[in-house]
């Protein structure tokens, strides 16, 4: 039986590992909020478990079972979030927090259910993918929008789920499957000037690092 709390280190294991394959223990902690003495004392509790390796000096990644478990609880946290926004109408900006709530109470009858309901979503309100019953799931190629470079234009496919940053780009209505356009970038790691809409927005570069889209 995996608790709550293991299943809340492998979920955030998976999220930061998909930025690449070694989570350091320094990012685990600063991911979870807590120091890197509690993040190392439940990793040692995982090694032994064999859900995670760890490499001193580099970090920790998934097992094959460790990444089997962190995809069902993600798949969970994934669907919860989409049934608050789009059956219960909260903000994209709160689901997160409530869904890390539901996710750990969810059975496999209830996930079943709750997927059937929505139509077996592809992705969450922030455009991340749901994975399948099975564990499979497929990420997208996708850019920062920071790397865009003047007169490109771009889909947006997910945001970073950080609730100050999505309340303000709901604002800017800029969200999943919005096409946005660059329309300058400032030299020496300056402000992008971005066309969304009709509207014209300047977004500092570590807000545009956060946008991930597809190029059109």
């Amino acid at each position: 039986m995996i608790s709550a709390s293991v299943e809340h280190y492998l979920k955030a294991i998976y999220d930061l590992g998909e930025e690449g394959p070694v989570v350091s223990l320094s990012a685990l902690a600063e991911e979870l909020s807590i120091s890197v003495v509690s993040a190392n004392e439940m990793v040692k509790k995982l090694v032994r478990r064999e859900l995670i390796t760890y490499e001193p000096y580099k970090g920790v990644a998934l097992t094959t079972e460790g990444r089997v478990q962190a995809l069902t609880v993600t798949r969970r946290h994934r669907l919860w979030e989409r049934f608050l926004a789009d059956v219960l109408g909260l903000g994209w900006d709160q689901v997160h927090a409530e869904a890390c709530r539901l996710e750990h109470e969810t059975s496999a009858l209830v996930e079943e259910h709750l997927a059937r309901f929505l139509g077996r979503p592809k992705t969450c309100p922030h455009g991340y993918p749901v994975p399948t019953p099975e564990g499979e799931i497929t990420h997208e190629v996708t850019f920062p929008l920071s790397d865009l470079e003047p007169g490109q234009r771009a889909i947006v496919v997910r945001v970073r789920e950080v609730p100050e940053i999505l309340q303000y780009l709901g604002e800017l209505k800029v969200k999943p499957e919005t096409e946005v356009k660059v329309e300058s970038v400032a030299p020496f790691e300056g402000p992008l000037t971005v066309q969304v809409g009709g509207s014209r927005h300047v977004f500092g570069r570590r807000l545009a690092s956060q946008i991930r889209v597809r190029l059109l």
